[in-house]
């Protein structure tokens, strides 16, 4: 090692020229810029690592980016179209299978609202809206995919709402500004009681307490009709709901009374009726006079028909005459046939049991019928009997341990009504 003595080397610095020196100190300052910097983290600088942990903390941590794609189902589109992007075609179907139970991927049907949430671009949800009631959620959590179908929350109003009719009840409906489902409602409350087609008449009117469900802001139909008073030619008919001890909700009237009877008041919703219950009757067809044992109630094709009790399938098939035709048994002796429907609701068949209500085929005109329509009967203990005009009993009333409370609840519902009432006049 060279060894340098510190007298000869501090004589040589003093001999050396200013502007040497000065040569030398900008070399020595960037010899010191050359070296690397001390790491943050040592030691030896604990304030600045504190520093530096700080500032870089932020852009380590930022929150992951959810993506939410949404839309309407449109023509041709298929859980496969929308999802593949995303999921695997094998998983896909894997989800299809699972899901049959719960709803269907292959029944999403056009014009229903979708939402497809990515995180960090990767699937973690899809929503599809089933109905105004419920939506599918399929989520992702790691590898495992659940399937649930989720009712839709709203936020829910009760409304008063007065509609007098001046020209029809649907008419009268819309000019009020609501949705005409609120008149299906109304005739599912007062089915047994009131004809919607044929009894509505101008001059009547209604009033009801309904809950309105809102989403967003935004009305969205309705919920249940808690009261109803509906003035048919002259006469006022009342519903109130009453939800019993068992759970069962069902309409009553001011005293308690179920407004629900043994049959229903016709089993489609029918523009006229086209024959009427009768002896005699030229059969247009046939060409001669027969009986006709039966109503006819005219109606476009498809047009759903209901049974108006419940009972179980009899008979079930076609003939010539008659068409495609189903008979139902029903309680104490009575029996109702429908005749020349153009196709059958799914899963009718012989000795099935149905419930009032129940879709069980659609208006046509098969067999010897000139256009559509359909041929209604009814027979008690074997023999016609004309159902516009048969008299039949109604369901249970509310129990006696129940009537204090349907009571002060009838009466809670009314002065609603009465007070906070919507006025909403419709005008010829």
């Amino acid at each position: 090692m060279l060894i340098i003595d510190k007298r000869v080397a501090l004589k040589n610095i003093v001999k050396t020229s200013p502007k040497k020196i000065l040569t030398i100190i900008s070399l020595f300052l960037l010899f010191i810029s050359a070296v690397p910097m001390v790491d943050s983290s040592s030691s030896f600088f604990p304030e600045i690592s504190k520093v530096v942990s700080h500032f870089t903390a932020p852009s380590l941590m930022a929150a992951p980016q959810i993506k939410i794609i949404s839309g309407t189902i449109k023509k041709g589109d298929t859980a496969s179209s929308l999802l593949n992007t995303y999921i695997p075609l094998k998983i896909i179907y894997d989800l299809d299978n699972r899901s049959r139970k719960i709803f269907p991927l292959t029944k999403i049907r056009k014009g229903q609202p979708y939402k497809i949430s990515l995180l960090e671009d990767k699937f973690i949800e899809f929503d599809y809206e089933i109905n105004l009631i419920d939506r599918l959620v399929i989520q992702k959590e790691a590898d495992h995919f659940s399937i649930a179908k989720i009712p839709i929350e709203y936020e829910i109003k009760e409304e008063a709402i007065s509609v007098d009719i001046r020209k029809n009840l649907s008419t009268a409906v819309r000019k009020a500004g609501e949705y005409p489902s609120l008149t299906w409602k109304l005739a599912d409350i007062f089915a047994w009681d009131i004809d919607f087609i044929r009894d509505i008449q101008p001059g009547d009117k209604f009033k009801v307490l309904v809950e309105k469900r809102y989403r967003d802001g935004k009305p969205q139909g309705y919920s249940d009709i808690k009261a109803a008073f509906f003035t048919n030619k002259g006469k006022e008919y009342k519903a109130f709901l009453h939800r019993d001890i068992n759970g069962r909700m069902g309409y009553y009237n001011e005293k308690g009374l179920s407004l629900e009877k043994a049959f229903l008041k016709a089993p489609l919703n029918y523009s006229r009726i086209s024959s009427y219950f009768t002896p005699k009757r030229f059969h247009p067809i046939l060409k001669k006079y027969k009986a006709h044992p039966g109503v006819d109630y005219a109606a476009p094709r498809n047009t759903p028909i209901k049974a108006v009790a419940d009972g179980i399938i009899i008979s079930f098939g076609y003939n010539n005459s008659m068409g495609r035709n189903i008979t139902i048994r029903h309680f104490n002796g009575y029996e109702t046939s429908y005749f020349h429907m153009n196709k059958y609701a799914k899963g009718m068949k012989k000795n099935k049991k149905v419930v009032q209500g129940d879709v069980i085929g659609y208006v046509g005109k098969t067999g010897l019928a000139t256009g559509y329509h359909l041929c209604f009967r009814m027979k008690r203990n074997g023999q016609p009997v004309n159902p516009l005009t048969e008299k039949t009993a109604s369901a249970k009333p509310v129990l006696k341990k129940e009537m204090g409370l349907f009571l002060a609840q009838t009466m809670k519902y009314s002065e609603k009504i009465m007070a906070d009432q919507k006025l909403a006049q419709s005008t010829p």
